[in-house]
């Protein structure tokens, strides 16, 4: 069988470093996206021929990301494009970035990295994507439709945005055999959970637990494997019953 490929934004850390765990174990190729260079603490062998430096806050820089990709791409073939990519800026203290507190450029960066550049990532690699009717899953976020206590409202916005990107790139995408899905996670434990998270559980989430990268790793293989063969636009949310 064919080997397949998938390229994996924001995979430095969390849910990303989980992903590309998971889909390496069962034989996956990797191309793993970041704005930080090559960290000789990836210890996997093929580690550093995978990882491609870019910074999607900067969209000059997508022509030259999809460009190095195809040099990557020796079938021309890309089985999958996880698009896991996000910031969420805090204020000086660590708080919340309501809308008076969240200017021009906090919107740009934020929509850029989290939007309009899983955008273009998609309709530039398409062909690579149809040749191997490939699956596109976008993270998105639970703060995309409710108000969160530490997510600020472009974060919130850009995930929001994300959704609707999704059913557009399912809509568009689908009549050409590939699928495009979103996992919406919750509150997941990984380095980045703000002070007060643990409250918030115990508060909000039905299952009085913290997700582990692990669990939401999972789904997105499962989004990327033939056994979702004919799940297509979906939002699927991953946070203990957060949402309901």
């Amino acid at each position: 069988m064919t080997q397949r490929t998938m390229l994996l934004t924001g995979a430095s850390r969390g849910i990303g470093h989980a992903t590309v765990k998971l889909f390496r174990n069962l034989g996956w190729r990797l191309l793993t996206v970041s704005r930080q260079p090559f960290s000789e603490e990836c210890a996997w062998p093929e580690a550093r021929d995978a990882h491609i430096q870019a910074d999607l806050a900067d969209l000059s820089q997508i022509d030259r990301l999809v460009a190095t990709v195809r040099e990557r791409l020796p079938s021309g073939k890309l089985h999958a494009l996880v698009n896991n990519a996000g910031i969420s800026p805090k204020g000086p203290d660590g708080s919340r970035l309501g809308v008076l507190a969240s200017d021009a450029d906090t919107w740009t960066q934020v929509l850029n990295v989290n939007l309009v550049s899983t955008a273009l990532l998609a309709r530039a690699l398409l062909p690579e994507l149809e040749a191997a009717q490939g699956s596109i899953v976008n993270v998105t976020s639970i703060a995309g439709s409710r108000v969160h206590p530490f997510a600020g409202v472009a974060y919130a916005a850009s995930k929001a945005g994300l959704a609707a990107l999704t059913r557009e790139l399912a809509h568009e995408f689908g009549p050409r055999g590939v699928r495009a899905n979103a996992i919406a996670p919750g509150e997941i434990a990984t380095s980045i959970l703000s002070p007060g998270t643990d409250g918030l559980v115990e508060a909000e989430v039905p299952l009085k637990r913290l997700g582990t990268p692990d669990e939401v790793a999972e789904t997105i293989y499962f989004l990327c494997s033939e056994r979702s063969c004919y799940i297509n636009g979906a939002e699927i949310h991953i946070n203990g019953g957060q949402h309901v």
